[in-house]
């Protein structure tokens, strides 16, 4: 067929206007299926933005008006599903990896200089001689000290590639001058088993943060290690843990289930079903172990909670857990900031949904803590709301429930001392942290060749300490705080974070579960052979 020439140049020109339209709609991730279809949703969305950028009046960030839009959009689904900035993704992921690329120290910004709390065990710095007390003053020839210096911009500058080093200048107390080191930058864990020991000669203890990409290594090694020295019975404390990734929950879970057991299935939207099943690897199946949970114990938490507890195996000890069933896939939106979207339900064994309701928006979901305290949920297991329409039975006919958290096995109410909100308040915000880092500052020689061990079974804080402490939190504070009730419990929290301080994490539980109401329980229910 001859096309006639005169009609050349029209067809030429619409040629043309259905390339630029074709390419308007283009982007390298669209499909075909996609090229020629619309969606007005996501039109509108960017012909706002679009109106925003070229027509508003005055000139506006949009990327902070973009970022409001997605939490708005998150904030109308569930409570889970969240929105990660690009500035605190980095952050975050390094907190789920279980390590990064830095120097080694844990650190305070004291009076606008970076002050070594303690060089970290196996870590760069500790290998190079830092220690705690030491004030880093310049890195790499740039001082780092002084009020412009945030602990952000601190971090930002210690981190680094890995195997790269950083030159710092130090000054030390009692050094007439500045020390130098070089320091080679490695891998630092960020560790999520804070404590591991021998409670008695054959009860083991574990307590996790959070689970993260490296918890089940740390969890199997301490658990490997507390097997050779001879435990058969397993304290697995899982208190204020938040949760973290389902597959390290799951893997947790089958060290004490047999083959073939199930630890949970999710669904998702489309009804589709994914069980998880115990392997034959699991290495603490004939011990006994007993999970401690509280109001507080969420997610992954609960799956290993309530994978033992409706598979009959172990002893779930504590207050119901924070009730959350909901499983989060994290999702790149493609300039460095991504979603954490829920994509599936998770359920127990015996087909527990352990998800609270959130139908009342997200204020009265997180609000749901002070109904507990307000009902006395926390002091009493018969103000514990339950139905009996989501009430089901275990293989050895225990009845639990589904629709709010994980209710224990064996209650202990809220330690009124321990736990109270004065003490609390006083150990949470900070305020006797910076005590003991400057009490202990003034003399650290007392305390170079103690050891952990002699530390925890040995050291009492004195009255004249305690009476230093309560002078310095005043001058501190608007209010003259007095706690003679707790004087017991301040001065147990001073030595903890004192054995912090100087040996590290595992020394802090240590000392705290010296007075622990649920471990006493524990013990109390070994003694009954329960």
């Amino acid at each position: 067929m001859q096309i006639s020439k005169k009609y050349l140049p029209i067809i030429i020109g619409v040629a043309i206007a259905i390339g630029i339209f074709i390419g308007g709609k283009l982007s390298f991730t669209d499909t075909s299926d996609r090229l020629f279809s619309s969606n007005s949703k996501k039109d509108k969305l960017n012909r706002l933005i679009d109106y925003i950028d070229y027509e508003y009046v005055d000139d506006v960030n949009t990327d902070s008006i973009v970022d409001v839009t997605v939490n708005s959009i998150l904030d109308n689904l569930d409570p889970h599903s969240t929105y990660i900035p690009k500035k605190d993704l980095q952050k975050i992921t390094d907190n789920m990896k279980g390590d990064f690329v830095g120097i080694g120290v844990s650190f305070y910004t004291y009076r606008d200089t970076v002050t070594v709390i303690r060089a970290l065990e196996g870590g760069p710095s500790k290998k190079a001689g830092i220690r705690g007390g030491d004030r880093i003053i310049v890195a790499n020839g740039e001082s780092i000290y002084g009020p412009n210096w945030s602990n952000d911009a601190v971090v930002n500058r210690l981190k680094g590639e890995k195997n790269t080093k950083v030159n710092l200048k130090i000054y030390r107390p009692g050094e007439p001058e500045l020390l130098e080191f070089k320091v080679k930058r490695s891998e630092v864990p960020i560790v999520s088993v804070d404590a591991s020991y021998m409670l008695s000669e054959n009860l083991g203890y574990i307590k996790i943060n959070r689970f993260a990409e490296s918890t089940y290594k740390e969890f199997k090694k301490s658990l490997n290690r507390l097997q050779a020295y001879g435990a058969t019975k397993l304290i697995l404390d899982l208190r204020d843990n938040p949760g973290g990734f389902l597959s390290i929950a799951e893997q947790i879970a089958d060290e004490f289930l047999e083959k073939g057991k199930l630890i949970l299935f999710t669904k998702n939207k489309k009804g589709k079903i994914e069980k998880s099943i115990a392997t034959s690897k699991g290495s603490f199946e004939t011990g006994d172990v007993y999970v401690l949970i509280n109001e507080n114990s969420a997610s992954a938490s609960e799956i290993i909670a309530g994978a033992l507890q409706d598979n009959d195996i172990g002893t779930i000890v504590g207050r119901r857990s924070y009730g959350k069933g909901l499983v989060q896939r994290e999702m790149p939106l493609g300039d460095g900031s991504a979603i954490r979207l829920t994509v599936s339900r998770y359920y127990t064994p015996t087909g527990r949904s352990i998800q609270r309701s959130y139908e009342n928006g997200n204020k009265e979901y997180y609000h749901e803590y002070y109904k507990r305290i307000d009902n006395g949920e926390l002091s009493s297991a018969s103000n514990i709301q339950i139905a009996d329409s989501l009430k089901y039975t275990t293989p050895k006919g225990k009845v639990v429930y589904g629709g709010g958290g994980i209710i224990p096995d064996v209650f202990v109410p809220i330690d009124k001392k321990m736990e109270n909100p004065t003490v609390n308040r006083i150990v949470g915000n900070g305020i006797m942290s910076y005590f003991v880092f400057e009490d202990l500052d003034k003399d650290r020689t007392p305390f170079e060749n103690i050891t952990q061990e002699e530390f925890i079974k040995t050291y009492q804080v004195s009255d004249e300490t305690l009476k230093r402490f309560t002078e310095y939190l005043n001058k501190r504070s608007r209010y003259n705080i007095t706690f003679v009730a707790y004087n017991k419990e301040i001065k147990l929290y001073i030595k903890a974070i004192l054995a912090e301080q100087l040996y590290g994490s595992e020394a802090y539980t240590q000392v705290v579960n010296s007075n622990d109401a649920m471990i006493d329980k524990v013990k109390e229910l070994i003694k009954e052979g329960i």
